[in-house]
């Protein structure tokens, strides 16, 4: 008799820090190592934080700053880039974006800046699951599998304790206001909280990640605290990872963090 196996979606968050390490004249290109990064990460879906649109300085001091903007040149093969400005500097923009294997539906943007100093958004992003899992490296066959239509926020909150707290609550109503009750629905990206403060208001409204050990991400030369997460509404998280070693460390500030769901 053949049995049905589960299928499993693999989300992960990352902070590319502009694609840009280090300060002043050692600071260096590192762009082109996350591509790679990104690539063999093999997620279905890539949440980024810090992802250049343009920036006309950096273009000009590094010979082999891409031509095309960062969100477009990370994806791999056969994955849609969406992208959306969060701020706007004197040399360019940057924001969150969201990289999928699986087809788009549709996209918005919303500013949840909390005060002048800091530009901040979320990137809500609609995916149509496929309706076959052959197309996915990171999931086993799934014979008569429907297609499912899953809700993905990525977002970057403020450095500011209080920012951080009106910005969850801006969220929730954004969730409530445009995300259908019953649709499966995952929030991910950089909430630069470093305690359990977030954690426990995104509980109440019944988003939650894998329990158990604490996956550390920043830091990346020597982490210390879960800056990122991938909290989920309707799907069960299964498991989750940071990848370390020295090509990781050198690439950005963050580590990426990893999170398998059952669907």
């Amino acid at each position: 008799m053949k049995t049905e196996k589960s299928a499993f979606l693999k989300v992960a968050t990352y902070n590319i820090h502009k694609g840009v390490q280090g300060f002043g004249p050692a600071r260096r290109l590192e762009i082109h190592n996350l591509g790679l990064a990104i690539e063999q990460l093999d997620a279905d879906i890539v949440c980024l934080q810090e992802v250049r649109k343009v920036h006309r300085r950096e273009e000009k001091y590094f010979r082999h700053w891409p031509e095309l903007p960062q969100a477009e040149f990370l994806a791999p093969p056969g994955y849609v880039a969406i992208y959306q400005t969060n701020a706007f500097t004197r040399h360019g923009e940057h924001g969150n974006a969201l990289l999928s294997r699986w087809p788009v539906m549709s996209h918005r943007h919303v500013d949840i800046s909390d005060h002048r100093f800091e530009q901040r958004g979320l990137l809500h992003v609609e995916i149509q699951v496929g309706e076959s899992w052959t197309q996915s490296q990171t999931a086993p066959q799934s014979e008569g599998h429907l297609p499912l239509n899953v809700h993905v926020i990525v977002v970057h909150l403020g450095l500011i304790p209080a920012s951080r707290v009106r910005q969850i609550e801006q969220l929730h109503h954004y969730i409530k206001r445009e995300v259908p009750l019953n649709s499966p629905l995952l929030v991910a990206g950089d909430f630069n909280d470093w305690g359990t403060r977030i954690t426990k208001m995104m509980g109440a409204h019944h988003l939650n990640e894998f329990e158990g050990a604490k996956y550390p991400t920043y830091p990346s030369r020597l982490p210390i605290a879960q800056l990122d997460h991938v909290y989920a509404k309707g799907l069960i998280p299964v498991g989750q990872m940071v990848p370390h070693g020295k090509i990781w460390r050198r690439m950005s500030d963050h580590l990426p963090l990893v999170a398998q769901f059952d669907l």
